[in-house]
């Protein structure tokens, strides 16, 4: 089988969850960095790779696939024994709707793009970046901490391994952290990242760890 190659972005939330799924897989792979704050994923090179001129991009299996919730699919139908997402279909809807809150509901409105549309287009200064920022993701998690109260005896966010949820969940945390968003309204949903962070696939995939 041909190298797995992720083209990636250390602080890409949709990157971060690609690394631990690939991680939390057991997968080994190289890592392509594509500078989203310097514009290289609209270089022809990466829209070769990506029309979206998104990432993450994922090269396995001869093909390059695109969108984090489809390339965590694909690794959790080539590796079911890992469990990133559950097999029973309650289960099933009831993670990725959790997840979707994440991929579907905050990153799409707080990412990158998004941000520095608010900045360069609206004239948003910094203080109204973050006050937009902040208010996706509460709202999310809002919803999440409730979701989540079902789950309080589980070690992780559904059950006792880690899964699609952890894997969206940690890395937006990461994020909030960053735009000094208030998380003590979510103490439930905090320490379920906090048990992630500890376990050695989220680890290796933070974006402070060497590419």
């Amino acid at each position: 089988m041909a190298g797995i190659v992720l083209y990636d972005f250390p602080r890409s939330s949709a990157s971060y969850r690609v690394r631990i799924a690939l991680n939390l897989c057991g997968l080994t792979y190289e890592r392509l960095t594509v500078d989203i704050r310097g514009g290289e994923q609209d270089s022809p090179a990466f829209r070769a790779v990506n029309p979206q001129g998104l990432v993450p991009s994922l090269r396995i299996d001869g093909q390059t696939l695109t969108q984090s919730l489809a390339i965590i699919d694909c690794l959790d139908r080539r590796n079911p024994d890992v469990g990133l997402i559950p097999g029973e279909p309650a289960a099933r809807a009831s993670a990725l709707a959790m997840a979707q809150i994440i991929m579907c509901d905050i990153h799409p409105l707080n990412n990158l793009r998004v941000l520095r549309y608010l900045e360069t287009e609206i004239g948003a200064d910094t203080d109204a970046r973050d006050v937009w920022y902040a208010r996706w993701v509460a709202s999310g998690f809002h919803a999440l901490e409730r979701m989540l109260a079902g789950n309080r005896a589980d070690v992780f966010c559904m059950g006792s391994r880690p899964g699609i949820v952890d894997l969206c969940l940690v890395p937006q945390v990461f994020n909030a952290r960053r735009f000094n968003v208030d998380l003590k309204p979510f103490p439930l949903l905090c320490a379920k990242a906090a048990t992630a962070e500890a376990y050695p696939a989220f680890h290796a995939a933070h974006p402070d760890q060497p590419s």
